[in-house]
């Protein structure tokens, strides 16, 4: 079973950043971040291919997130720039042996960590 510990998240104002971190005990074809609001559905946000490190982003995100990987370290960073209060979610790390982001998340998640952007 792969363990995904996060880091990171927090409360910022709206314009400012902040990163994210995943770690994760075993190799998995990708990793990324799904988010979930209060009342609203879980949506897909970005994920990174750990073969070859392709990147993918929900529309929502994309020139605002980054995601890198340190393939020693089995780690996974989303650095969010330009946060809006529309952010504001809990973020889950997910993995999987799949293409997470189609919207079908893989079979392993982090604990989740809050993200609030303040207006």
């Amino acid at each position: 079973q792969v363990q995904l510990v996060e880091s990171g998240g927090g409360l910022v104002q709206a314009g400012g950043s902040l990163r994210l971190s995943c770690a994760s005990s075993g190799r998995t074809y990708a990793m990324g971040w799904f988010r979930q609001a209060p009342g609203k559905e879980r949506e897909f946000v970005a994920a990174i291919r750990w073969s070859g490190g392709s990147t993918y982003f929900a529309d929502s995100v994309k020139g605002r997130f980054a995601i890198s990987r340190d393939y020693a370290k089995r780690t996974v960073y989303l650095q969010m720039n330009s946060l809006r209060p529309e952010d504001t979610a809990v973020y889950y790390c997910n993995a999987g042996v799949g293409p997470i982001w189609v919207g079908v998340p893989g079979e392993h998640w982090g604990q989740g960590t809050q993200v609030t952007v303040s207006s």
